[in-house]
């Protein structure tokens, strides 16, 4: 009887060997997938339904469980049919944005519209807005179309001068009414450009991001085009299970596949960062974003819709961002998100207010996927339990049969599928994780909000680890006390003097059930603690040929990997170098880097904490040159120090920005030289000749402005690391089972807390040595470019 009843999970199973490895872009075949799994499905909710369920009565405790289960069930299977509709209509706009970059780029800089961008920022610390700032001011359109702008709702003096420092523009207000929409809304009053660009602080935009996406609002009824969020980082499940370039990240597969399908439908929505806003469109419902919820980004998109605009969605990896850091920033941005959903429920903008929406456009606003997610998983892990421990069954008249006739060709189908449609950004068992984990701490903020939509305060997700590990006890008690009880509830009926639930056909189904959800949840656990971080900043693959400067020889390496803290590269054997040396790094784009050894291996590998100019030492400089400082005389005997050994020279006069020199003419230095003078403090100024003219007595008199450090090396790196493209090389390494039993492997494994690997302070605060400064001013004066930034 098993034998046949098995026949329709084989054939599930043989339908799945005999697909490709993907289904994109074959659209008929998506369809006949799709179709399948419809059949399969509603086979399986048929049986379901009148052979399980309605032989229950809802007026007693056991069939209200089976009524209830099933209402459940019944949702996620919605949620499910609503996903393969966004599945089967994903767009490919990179076609698009190809012709309308190249139109663009034709036309003359007076022809493009302005763009404003604004970074919007409260708490975020300097080392992350630093990349942003450096990526906005970096944007490939014409500078005179171009205004980026700090929106500050921390108030924060240093982020001012920071502004000043740039030449952006920074914009604050007296309160922070209306959280992120209501620093936006005080920014839309004060600026003026037709477009703005919206970046949170952790988003380094790509170059070419402006071009490939402003070329969409040609069509009069775009209102907002909105890229997808990528990171640069591990997300906390990828980081507990070391597993970075294993497995997608979890919004992987919401922006590659959700929303290219949303798309299809002119229902994509604005993600809050990486969305550019038409101002006209905006001004279509008052010239602000709305501020009812606390997801003002796709309250946003129904408010235009209404309005007849429509948010494009372009599918490409156009800005990278920080993914939350730890388990407790990630929960603070899910409940944010999911609250958000629910409170667009009960406002007049949302999917159920006023006239303006489709059908079906109120249908996929709806926040299904909140709702399901959190009660559907919670049920799941929770059944084999409680069915175990009460003798309750979940549903009537089963048998095992009937489990593997229509219970799990269902299931596997709808699994397979979706891993069809999207090998590359969803794999069932990290999904099944990921699900689990946010159900324990989603459901309560999900109820909650249902029966109290607003009085909640906006939370920031916080940004900027401290390396330090962090856990959710909650959430790892939970999960791990539910596993013990079902593991409890299998031990106990598999006693015959103990049992609470006479052996029947149902115990060997819910003890399977019971078996995968004990994995899973020791899987939630272990994802709950995130580790301490390894290295200061993330680093990143970087295979290009660099040169190592020491003090007595120059050496031609080969990179390994590349961060803005430090790097690892490779000489062809050992090259003598001792923690703690002094080094710099010839980096193609970037220049010479002032390094510390921190490890050099007998092989040739060479680890090197990069020593840049930090904030403050920044900030001094830039005061100290970019005003008209006042000379006063300084008669006073000096030396220009050279490989031959220091020049005399008699100093004239001196200020903040330079000095004046006279010293004999067989020895004094040309014009535009790069110089190293030393005063008789024994301090060693770099500086670069700017003026040289015979006096009456036959000496030569210079004039030396002063360089001190190298103010555009850090943005030059991070320009270079997050800007030109160098993170769409980032692919997922998806291997399938392997993932699968990479992930038991991880589960069970013991913490292997490595160290963090830190720069010393005191590096950070160290001179740099003589015979470097020489080799970097040298190399600025060998580089036109920088050489002219410098003198400017």
């Amino acid at each position: 009887m098993i034998a046949n009843d098995v026949v329709p999970l084989m054939l599930v199973v043989s339908a799945i060997l005999l697909a490709p490895e993907t289904l994109r872009g074959r659209r008929w075949l998506e369809a006949l997938v799709v179709f399948g799994v419809a059949v399969v499905v509603l086979r399986y909710l048929d049986w379901r339904l009148f052979t399980t369920v309605l032989p229950a009565d809802p007026t007693t405790l056991d069939g209200a469980v089976v009524w209830g289960l099933f209402a459940i069930e019944a949702m996620t299977w919605i949620d499910a049919a609503i996903l393969f509709a966004f599945l089967l209509r994903r767009s490919d706009r990179s076609s698009e944005a190809d012709a309308h970059e190249a139109r663009l780029r034709a036309l003359p800089s007076s022809d493009l519209p302005e763009v404003d961008v604004f970074i919007a920022t409260y708490n975020e610390p300097q080392d992350v807005l630093e990349r942003t700032i450096a990526g906005a001011m970096a944007l490939d359109w014409p500078s005179e179309r171009l205004h980026v702008w700090i929106l500050d709702d921390g108030r924060r003096d240093w982020l001012r001068r920071e502004a000043e420092m740039r030449g952006i523009g920074y914009l604050t207000r007296t309160d922070n009414k209306g959280a992120k929409a209501g620093n936006i809304n005080a920014a839309v009053l004060r600026t003026s450009a037709p477009f703005f660009l919206v970046l949170d602080a952790d988003f380094v935009p790509q170059q070419r991001f402006l071009y490939r996406a402003m070329g969409f609002f040609d069509d009069p009824g775009i209102g907002i085009v909105q890229m997808p969020h990528n990171f640069f980082n591990s997300d906390p499940m990828q980081a507990a299970l070391n597993m970075g370039k294993a497995m997608p990240d979890d919004q992987r597969f919401f922006f590659e596949e959700i929303m290219p399908g949303r798309d299809g439908y002119d229902c994509a929505f604005c993600c809050g960062s990486n969305g550019i806003v038409r101002r006209r469109a905006l001004e279509r419902i008052g010239n602000a974003l709305p501020e009812g919820s606390v997801t003002e980004d796709m309250l946003l998109t129904m408010a235009l819709k209404r309005e007849g605009y429509v948010t494009r969605y372009l599918n490409e990896r156009l800005a990278f961002g920080l993914a939350p850091e730890g388990i407790n920033a990630f929960f603070v941005q899910r409940a944010r998100w999911a609250r958000g959903a629910i409170q667009i429920l009960f406002l007049k903008e949302g999917p159920l207010g006023r006239s303006g929406l489709a059908w079906h456009e109120r249908l996929f606003f709806l926040p299904t996927h909140w709702i399901t997610q959190s009660l559907g998983q919670i049920a799941a892990m929770a059944t084999p339990a409680f069915f175990m421990l009460t003798g309750i069954p979940p549903l009537l008249n089963t048998t095992v049969g009937g489990i593997l006739g229509y219970q799990i060709p269902a299931v596997v189908a709808t699994v397979a599928a979706v891993r069809l449609f999207a090998p590359g950004a969803y794999h069932p068992l990290s999904a099944l994780v990921l699900s689990t984990l946010q159900a324990f701490r989603l459901l309560p903020v999900v109820l909650s909000t249902l029966l109290k939509p607003h009085g909640h305060a906006f939370k920031v997700t916080p940004k900027g680890h401290t390396g330090q590990a962090d856990q959710d006890g909650v959430t790892v008690r939970l999960a791990l006390g539910l596993a013990g009880l079902t593991s409890l509830g299998m031990f106990v009926n598999a006693i015959p003097g103990i049992q609470i639930v006479p052996f029947s056909s149902l115990v060997p189904v819910v003890t399977f059930w019971g078996v995968l959800n004990t994995i899973v949840l020791i899987l939630v656990a272990k994802v709950a603690t995130t580790p301490p971080a390894q290295r200061q900043e993330e680093r990143f693959d970087f295979r290009e040929p660099m040169r190592l400067v020491c003090p007595r020889f120059e050496a031609e390496v080969d990179g390994r990997d590349l961060s803005l803290s430090g790097a690892m590269v490779r000489a062809d054997g050992p090259l003598g170098l001792q923690p703690g040396d002094w080094a710099g790094l010839e980096i193609p784009r970037v220049g010479l880097v002032p390094a510390r050894v921190m490890r050099a291996e007998r092989d040739g590998r060479i680890g090197l904490s990069f020593v840049l100019p930090g904030y403050g030492e920044r900030r001094a400089q830039w005061e100290t040159t970019n005003r008209r400082a006042s000379r006063r005389a300084a008669e006073a005997p000096v030396s220009i120090l050279t490989d031959a050994g220091p020049l005399p020279a008699r100093m004239t006069d001196i200020s903040v920005t330079g000095a004046g020199l006279v010293m004999d003419a067989a020895t004094a230095p040309a014009r535009d030289d790069w110089i190293l003078l030393e005063v008789d403090d024994g301090q060693r100024i770099p500086g670069h000749v700017v003026r040289r003219t015979q006096t009456m007595d036959g000496t030569i008199a210079i004039g030396v402005e002063f360089f001190l450090v190298d103010l555009d090396l850090r943005d030059r790196l991070v320009r270079m690391l997050f800007t030109e493209g160098r993170l769409n090389r980032r692919v997922t390494n998806d291997k399938g089972w392997a993932i699968f039993w990479q992930m038991l492997r991880q589960g069970v494994a013991a913490d292997q807390e490595a160290p963090t690997v830190k720069v010393p302070s005191s590096h950070r605060a160290e001179i740099i040595p003589d015979w470097l400064r020489i080799r970097m001013v040298s190399d600025i004066a060998a580089s036109p470019e920088r050489r002219d930034d410098q003198v400017a």
